[in-house]
């Protein structure tokens, strides 16, 4: 497999000194020079600009906007803690460059945001080593400030996705309260069981999406307890079978299991109920009048699981199967409309293969059904 070649990114820096020969011998020090990001595969290079006065620096910094400003401490018009001060607020990294350091100076720049210090005369490879370690300084900075920001966009759009989830039937049992309240129907109770029926069906899927949610906080953040004994899948498949036994038969649909014997696993036996509950729920859920359900385990090796659903159903598009395993996310077309769900099942049951070293694969043809395969391999004994 081919290696993925690393990404660079280029850093803008400001040289600032009046002297010629030093701008011009840390220019050249830094052609060429990179900084290479082994744990994020990237690479930084450098874009090296100068000034030779204070205004100049100021000018410059307004314009560009760098990401590290080498300062010389004693420029001709103004210091380079007077360049800081009135910079203030800038996003630059600061190394401060004197022949004439104290600590009162290193003290006041400090406090006004200098990074680093470089003492005159120094080497180009003095200069590079500085310079790499405010490069990883302002590499990691932008890096925890982008992945802060996606984390709270991420949070963004799972309330807003939660809210919409829970507020139609939210809405719905509300109505119907409003009108048992106002005896809309009149005083016969009896008048009143299609709405008590509807509202239970409604806060029974608002409780599978707060039990979903429950399952995939607890897989992502490590928190679930994890019990690994030896498991019958043909055992837990048959229960499986039972819970949705009742829905497939009110739609005349027929579920057959096919479990090649001994289908014994070392697992934690409620992530294997959840794999095939979700499995099997969906393939009713989704299926057609009188369609057919197939659920087939097989062991391709001793320490190692294939569990197989296939479905006469609606199917999907490869466009759908694209967005399928997304949290959330829940086909909608003509045929699927009408069909209540979190939208997290699937999510939940590629994060259950994971931890068995597995993966989900889906296989559909619109209008003709679909094809679930989940691999799972059991963990190491000390997990």
């Amino acid at each position: 497999m081919p290696e993925t070649k690393a990404e660079t990114h280029e850093l803008d820096v400001l040289i600032v000194d009046d002297e010629a020969g030093m701008r011009t011998g840390a220019e050249r020090s830094l052609e060429g020079f990179t900084v290479p990001l082994e744990d994020f595969k990237e690479i930084v290079s450098f874009k090296v600009r100068s000034a030779s006065t204070g205004a100049e620096a100021l000018a410059e910094i307004k314009k560009t906007r760098p990401d590290i400003v080498l300062l010389d401490y004693k420029l001709p018009d103004m210091t380079g803690l007077d360049v800081l001060a009135e910079a203030e607020g800038g996003s630059f990294l600061t190394i401060m460059i004197t022949a004439f350091a104290s600590l009162e100076v290193a003290v006041t720049a400090t406090k006004r945001g200098a990074f680093d210090f470089l003492a005159k005369p120094f080497t180009p490879e003095e200069l590079r080593a500085t310079i790499q370690k405010a490069a990883r300084s302002v590499y990691l900075h932008r890096k925890a400030k982008r992945l802060e920001e996606e984390k709270r966009q991420v949070r963004f759009e799972f309330i807003s996705v939660l809210a919409h989830e829970l507020k139609s039937p939210l809405a719905a049992v509300e109505g119907y309260m409003h009108l048992m309240k106002e005896r809309m129907k009149g005083p016969d109770l009896a008048a009143y069981d299609s709405m008590v029926d509807r509202s239970v069906v409604r806060i029974g899927g608002m409780r599978k999406l707060v039990m979903d949610l429950l399952d995939l906080t607890r897989l992502e953040s490590g928190r679930k307890k994890r019990v690994l004994e030896q498991v019958d899948l043909g055992k837990a498949a048959s229960l499986a079978a039972e819970a949705v036994a009742a829905r497939a038969a009110a739609r005349g649909i027929k579920v057959e299991l096919k479990i090649q014997p001994p289908a014994l696993l070392n697992a934690d036996s409620g992530e294997i109920d959840m794999i095939l509950s979700n499995l099997l729920t969906n393939a009713v859920k989704y299926n057609k009048q009188d369609g057919r359900v197939t659920l087939e385990i097989s062991k391709p090796s001793p320490d190692s699981a294939l569990i197989r659903c296939s479905d006469t159903g609606i199917g999907m598009t490869a466009e759908e199967q694209a967005r399928l395993f997304g949290e959330f996310v829940r086909i909608k077309n003509e045929h699927t409309r009408a069909i209540d769900g979190s939208g997290l099942g699937l999510s939940i049951l590629r994060k259950i293969a994971g931890l068995y070293a597995g993966d989900v694969k889906v296989s559909s043809t619109y209008g003709e059904g679909s094809v679930f395969e989940v691999t799972l391999k059991e963990p190491p004994a000390a997990v």
